[in-house]
């Protein structure tokens, strides 16, 4: 029930907001689930697979996995892509950064957090350490989904007004929840759902000061609210319980970290309304809501065959909420530079009518466009302006973008994208996602091992255990 609204004493009230989603997690099974839930399923697992092969090759990633060797832990569940085993805290710590520290992993824009790269980086970990079958697995990452994004759409815009990065502090509920569901049965399954969704409260975290300063914080921020979702369900094993209504309790999370919230809206048909289906795919390693504008300036290159010497002025409309931090035209950094429309849109237009079809813009490409003064300058020229249709279009689950090119021979080109490839409106098909997963981890896989590795994932739903998907992860 919404902050403020009286109950009517002839009617009874419903459970708590946190019994509530922690009640529909505990009812949740694979084979009660949509068609296209399941469908959307695997395709957010072949997805974190590719963009975890992605972020392997970073540099912070090694540091999480040095940390994780140094901290010791014994256990079950597998490191990706390796043969190591460690305890599913620190396995959640490091698979989590693979996938969530280089701005690929999937989005749900409307609550403005990244949910694959929390929630099935907790249910793998969880699911090989408590040798649980695909299917619950999958059930659990459905329920992570709808948890976290509802308690995000819940929460917003007031808590990232507030300074507070979603992906970090929301997406502790997320991994409890996905962890949990993975741990316990029984007749008080939902009760220690709540305990530990009650539990994560308490260590949830995660500030944007880095939009500003700079600086790798984010780069972690995925990797801690996993970890610290699986730890709390593991506190909640062991005996130690959280508020069962610390959502929306007098001194509990809504309170301390929003200055506004709306329990209505993250609860409406919850359980018809699959929030999960409106979670975006990245095609490039930057912000979600700067998509629209990278697709309309690369087709508009190619089109017309424009190279950036040939451009005078760039203008892009925007709705309002990319306005400001997502504009700022001098990025400090790598991870300033893919939060920059500006700096994107002058990425493109350096390759220009060179840009082959499916280009990508990965971490490795903002590096090296920091270093060249051609791109920096070009970032400068880019003007963004708001725009009608772009504030009409732009939804919960993507944005518009209108991109104007005026070049130095009097020419003018425009083309507006209402919603980018890999929007909800526009996604990929599961078929583009096993070809998308293919083709990154061919680089790391021998062919017989890719094959079996994406019919493991193919039929993951039939598989008894986590373990055959890490092998052959693993090469095999």
């Amino acid at each position: 029930m919404s902050e403020g609204r009286t109950a009517d004493p002839g009617i009874e009230a419903p459970p708590p907001v946190t019994m509530q989603l922690a009640q529909f997690a505990a009812g949740l099974e694979h084979r009660g689930l949509p068609r296209a839930v399941r469908a959307a399923l695997t395709g957010a697992l072949l997805d974190y697979l590719r963009v975890a092969s992605l972020g392997a090759r970073m540099p912070w990633s090694g540091w999480a996995l040095q940390l994780a060797r140094e901290l010791g832990g014994h256990g079950r569940a597998g490191v990706l892509f390796s043969r190591e085993h460690t305890d599913p805290e620190r396995a959640t710590l490091v698979n989590a950064t693979y996938a969530g520290s280089i701005d690929a992993d999937d989005v749900h824009v409307g609550s403005m957090l990244h949910p694959g790269c929390v929630v099935i980086s907790a249910a793998l970990a969880m699911g090989q350490a408590r040798a649980a079958s695909g299917a619950r697995v999958l059930a659990a990452i459905a329920a992570g989904y709808e948890t976290m994004i509802r308690i995000g759409l819940a929460l917003q815009p007031s808590h990232f007004r507030r300074g507070f990065q979603s992906t970090a502090t929301c997406g502790v509920f997320g991994a409890a929840t996905a962890a949990a569901c993975v741990t316990f049965n029984g007749a008080d399954r939902t009760l220690r759902i709540a305990q530990a969704l009650g539990l994560a409260a308490s260590f949830s975290g995660g500030l944007t000061q880095f939009y500003h300063s700079g600086s790798t914080v984010k780069r972690i921020h995925a990797a801690h609210a996993a970890r610290e979702g699986v730890h709390a369900t593991l506190l909640t094993e062991a005996g130690f319980s959280g508020p069962t209504d610390i959502l929306e309790g007098r001194d509990g999370y809504a309170r301390a970290y929003a200055d506004g919230h709306d329990f209505d809206r993250a609860l409406v048909a919850l359980g018809e309304r699959w929030r999960l289906l409106e979670t975006a795919v990245k095609p490039h390693a930057c912000s979600a809501r700067v998509l629209a504008a990278i697709e309309a300036t690369a087709g508009l290159c190619r089109e017309h065959g424009i190279d950036a010497g040939a451009v005078e002025q760039v203008r892009v409309g925007i709705p309002r909420i990319i306005q400001g931090r997502l504009t700022v035209g001098s990025p400090a950094d790598i991870q300033a530079a893919q939060m920059s429309l500006p700096f994107c849109v002058a990425m493109v237009l350096d390759k220009g009518a060179a840009l082959a079809p499916g280009f990508v813009l990965n971490v490795e490409d903002f590096a090296a466009a920091l270093d060249r003064a051609p791109v920096r300058a070009l970032a400068q020229q880019v003007q963004c302006v708001l725009d009608p249709d772009a504030e009409r279009v732009s939804t919960e689950q993507s944005v518009g973008a209108r991109v104007i090119l005026r070049l130095r021979s009097g020419e003018q080109f425009e083309r507006f994208i209402e919603a980018p490839q890999g929007a909800a409106s526009r996604p990929f098909t599961l078929d583009d996602h096993f070809a998308r997963c293919e083709q990154e981890l061919a680089r790391r896989l021998a062919p017989g091992a890719l094959a079996a590795m994406l019919d493991e994932v193919r039929a993951f739903d039939r598989a008894p255990a986590v373990d055959r998907l890490m092998e052959l992860l693993a090469g095999g």
